[in-house]
Parts: structure tokens; sequence; C-alpha cells
């Protein structure tokens, strides 16, 4: 009995090449050769296309990093080709589709599996076809290195006028220091130390720099900000803020969590072990049956020490000698019912 072994369908017929006839290799060997002329299709549609700039992008691993089964050379190929940074969409797959290797390895997939010949031209990329993709795909990338190279000279024309536009601002405030130098004089922290110090005194010395504002430029906007930084002007000091008898973590106090309390005495947070052991045993007692024996039994009865125990029946309230009345009662009861 001859063995054939089918690749396509993964498994050893014992009907031998009979096998290629069967319905089963028949569907796969559809099914197969339908993706493979989908995923050609595809990669000519791309091939086709006028513009062929549209198939040069940034290269994305998670995007760009796909495979293509191909059953007749039995391997996965790279639908896309990287070129640096960019990634050539479908030249990897057109490339393979209308290699050599291909063409032969076609032949014989067709030749082993009795597919239609019909379908073999459209699993395969004629050499002039993809010859032409070729060329204007290198037209493309051309075109793609040349749009970089100027955005990147344009970028680094506008930092430069960015920086011409820095330095020549510097250079405006600094000659506005230089052209009004009576901006620099009030330096003396007694002069300029608040207004109560700046009021105009009596008598001769009304003339002082402080007695009147500057007439000019000095009371525009940007004159006391320069002024200022090039004075290196004392700030007014208004004293230490502090809370009688009290500090704060500021000026070196110890902080209200850490202080002791002034009895002496440690308040106790949360509930005692004593009451979380009790906790535990109620919580113990919610997870016993509510029907079973001496559940209901009242625990704050009070017995004397000369009760003994009258052997009755089971009980929860009461005494035990009282269970006996109940169940004879209890019994007389069911006696007239009967």
């Amino acid at each position: 009995m001859a063995v054939h072994y089918c690749g396509l369908c993964r498994r050893s017929a014992f009907t031998g090449r009979r096998h290629l006839y069967s319905a089963g290799h028949r569907r796969r060997l559809r099914e197969t050769l339908a993706r493979l002329q989908e995923a050609t299709a595809a990669a000519r549609a791309a091939a086709a296309v006028a513009d062929v700039a549209a198939a040069v992008r940034p290269y994305d691993p998670a995007e760009h990093d796909g495979r293509v089964w191909c059953p007749c050379c039995g391997r996965g190929v790279r639908r896309d080709r990287r070129c640096g940074g960019l990634a050539l969409l479908q030249a990897g797959l057109l490339r393979h589709l209308a290699g050599p290797e291909h063409r032969r390895q076609t032949a014989r997939f067709w030749r082993e599996n009795r597919a239609e010949a019909a379908l073999r031209e459209r699993c395969l990329v004629p050499a002039e076809e993809y010859e032409r993709f070729a060329q204007a795909l290198e037209q493309a990338l051309g075109e793609h290195q040349r749009r970089e190279e100027e955005r990147i000279l344009q970028m680094a024309a506008d930092i430069r006028e960015t920086e011409r536009r820095q330095r020549e601002t510097v250079q405006a405030a600094l000659q506005v220091g230089e052209l009004y130098p009576a901006l620099a004089l009030q330096t003396e922290p007694e002069l300029c130390a608040g207004p109560s110090v700046c009021r105009p005194p009596a008598g001769p010395e009304r003339d002082s720099p402080c007695a009147a504002e500057q007439p000019g430029p000095s009371s525009m906007q940007t004159g006391p900000d320069l002024a200022w930084m090039e004075s290196s002007q004392v700030l007014t000091f208004i004293g230490h803020q502090e809370t009688e008898g009290k500090g704060n973590v500021h000026t070196g106090a110890k902080p209200p969590w850490l202080a002791e309390e002034e009895d002496g005495s440690k308040q106790q947070i949360g509930p005692s072990y004593e009451e979380f052991l009790k906790h535990k045993e109620k919580q113990k007692l919610k997870k016993l049956p509510v029907e079973r024996v001496g559940a209901n039994f009242d625990h704050t009865s009070q017995t004397s020490d000369s009760w003994l125990p009258s052997f009755g029946r089971v009980w929860n309230h009461g005494r035990r000698w009282q269970s006996r009345h109940q169940f004879r009662t209890e019994s007389g009861e069911k006696k007239k019912k009967r």
C-alpha cells in the first residue's frame, strides 16, 4: 500500500496520490491559493499606483514587520522593506513574487497539488512590472530625502533667527540701562526701605532722590525692574513673625504629632486586645447554625448553689426542671389532637 504525505494537509494518506483529488485536499488548496492571490493582488495594486511616494512612510515595527505566508515556497515573506528609518510598503512581497526562485517553486507546487494552471499567473508578478516599481520607488526615496534635507535646513534657519532675536532683546535691555543711569542711583537701603521712609521730609531735604518721582522714562514699567536688577537693592525686612509661646516647624519647634500631651497619659486609639478577641468570637458564632442546641440560652438568669439538674429535656430558657413540665404539656396537647 502506497503512503503519500501531503504538505498542504499536513498528514499522510494511505490511498496514495488519489488524496490529491479528495474533497478535503481541494478545499484546503482553494483556501490557500485564495489567500495568496489576495496578497499578490494588493501588492500589484500598490505597484500600479502612479504616485509611488505614498509607499514611503516612517518605519514602525508594530506596523511594518508583518509577514505573508507563501505556500509555494513554504516560508513567511516580509511584506514591507526597511530602508534606514523608512518603510517601503509592499516592496518585500513584490520582490519575492517577481523572483526566479518563487517562479520555480510555484511550478513545483502546482504540479504536486494538481492545481488549475490558469490560476498560476495570479500568484506571480512579472519582472518588468517589478523593475518599473523599483525605479519609481528609487525616485520617491530621492525626493523624500531632498524634502527631509530642506526641512532640516529650514529648522536650522528658524533656530538661528530665534537666537538673533534673543540677542537683540538682551542688547536693547542693556542699552536702556546705559542711557538712563538714574535708575541705578537708588541703591541705599535707608532711602528706599519702604513707604514710611520715602515720605517727603520737611526742610531743605525735600530734594532727595526719594522726595519726588523721577520724571521721564524712569517711570516706565520696564525701568524700575531693570534698576532693581542692576543695583542689587536690599529688600525691606519686617522681622520674624512668631506666635507668643508657640513655635512652628520653620522655627525649629517640635511638630504637633510628636509633642507629648499635657497630662502625660497617652490616649489609646482603637479597640483593646480583649475587645478584639470578643469580636472575633462573635464572628465565629455567626457562622454556626441558628437552630443549634443552646443557641438561645439565657446566660443572665441567676442560679443558687443548691440547684441541681432534674434531667428533663433539652432546654434553652429557664431551669431544666421546667422543661419536664413543658414536655408533659406538649405531649398532652398532642394526645388531645389525635
